[in-house]
């Protein structure tokens, strides 16, 4: 007889980002991050801020498998969290019930929590705004989840068509969010640079009125474009 696996596996130690190199991202726009990796990272389009007062995410990723209609992995997670975590909840994309609501995320933030992010649904959205955490979702359902497992806390999971380790930094605004693998953020860190200064460079011209940037001017130039009357 195949044994049953424990209601919770939990990682309780893994490498956390150094602080200054976590707070570097802060204010960085998710799409300009995006770029500096390449134009990828970021996590599925239905996956927004329900509050676009608390719109604005930056920390540390502490992932939790859910799974479908459970919840019992965030309260392993609430026991391991530090201050500046960021709660990753998988739930396989369900939309039956929610993963959480106001009352557990209110538990989040009273561990000094940054935010949550989950490819699942959340409730009671008046309490959530009042708590105050930044909280990104697939959307709101009022079904409850039950809390029966199993479920794992601090290992690897795959949230919004990403990768997310715990360790990663996690970075959100109206856009969306963008994962920034920890072993990465400090190559993706130091292309910003220059990433704002093209855009910066960019956003002047077209002010001056820009109409075609040179580099799709001269595509449409060459013997590569054919115009058809």
């Amino acid at each position: 007889m195949i044994e049953d696996p424990p209601l919770l596996t939990i990682r309780r130690r893994f490498e956390r980002p150094a602080a200054d190199l976590v707070s570097a991202f802060a204010g960085v726009p998710v799409s300009q991050i995006v770029d500096a990796m390449g134009g990828r990272g970021a996590l599925h389009h239905a996956i927004k801020p329900l509050s676009q007062a608390a719109a604005t995410l930056v920390g540390v990723a502490l992932t939790c498998q859910c799974g479908p209609s459970d919840n019992l992995a965030l309260f392993g997670a609430l026991e391991v969290a530090a201050n500046g975590d960021v709660i990753i909840a998988a739930t396989d994309s369900f939309a039956g019930a929610a993963v959480t609501g106001d009352l557990v995320l209110g538990m989040a933030r009273n561990k000094g929590v940054a935010g949550f992010v989950t490819d699942g649904l959340v409730r009671d959205v008046v309490g959530i705004e009042a708590v105050g955490l930044p909280v990104y979702c697939a959307g709101v359902i009022a079904n409850s989840p039950a809390r029966n497992g199993p479920g794992t806390v601090g290992f690897p999971v795959v949230l919004g068509g990403v990768t997310i380790s715990p360790g990663d930094i996690l970075v959100g605004d109206r856009d969306g969010v963008a994962v920034v693998p920890r072993l990465e953020a400090g190559t993706v860190l130091a292309r910003l640079d220059a990433i704002k200064a093209a855009e910066q460079d960019l956003e002047t011209r077209v002010r001056q009125g820009l109409t075609m940037p040179e580099f799709a001017s001269a595509v449409l130039k060459s013997d590569r474009t054919r115009f058809v009357d």
